[in-house]
């Protein structure tokens, strides 16, 4: 099957009648929102996408995406290429009855106002979402040595002369 340029925005209800299945890439830079929680976007994103409808003849997206990002790592504040790999499942968002009807497995999303589903903002949320919380590399490609995770100096103890609160006591005892 041959890559082609992913949609910015696809009619899930049609596509799920006619069980289309893409398989493409999303250039890097229709993420904004990723580019701005990351330190670079390496490449396009490959991204492939399942249209269908399923037991219950509820619309189905099923997809994979993964795309090649830098981020910075909070031991050594180096910056290091991470893989981020996401699989999904979604159903439109039709009413509060659909919110009923759909099993725990799909998630649901919205629809925009011409009942169309933007495949951009879906997958791009779908990346962000699965960024690790605290980017590290690896012990063993770190150049801070996970022992050793003190910055700087640590300040020596100042000891002081204080009066003991407790000498106003030894006086009442006489």
């Amino acid at each position: 099957m041959q890559k082609v340029k992913i949609p910015r925005t696809i009619d899930p209800g049609k596509a799920a009648q006619k069980r289309l299945d893409y398989d493409g890439i999303i250039q890097s830079s229709l993420f904004k929102r990723l580019t701005e929680s990351v330190e670079g976007v390496k490449r396009d994103a490959q991204v492939l996408l399942s249209f269908g409808l399923d037991e219950q003849r509820l619309v189905v997206i099923s997809g994979k995406a993964n795309i090649q990002v830098d981020l910075e790592c909070q031991r050594c504040n180096e910056v290091f290429a991470h893989e981020c790999e996401v699989e999904f499942t979604y159903t439109p968002y039709y009413s509060a009855k659909s919110e009923e009807d759909a099993p725990e497995e799909y998630d649901l999303v919205d629809l925009n106002e011409f009942g169309e589903l933007d495949v951009v903002q879906l997958v791009e949320d779908e990346f962000i979402l699965n960024l690790p919380q605290v980017a590290m590399h690896d012990e063993s490609e770190c150049s801070v040595d996970s022992n050793n995770l003190v910055f700087g100096d640590l300040p020596e103890e100042i000891v002081e002369d204080k009066p003991n609160p407790f000498d106003v006591l030894k006086s009442l005892k006489k």
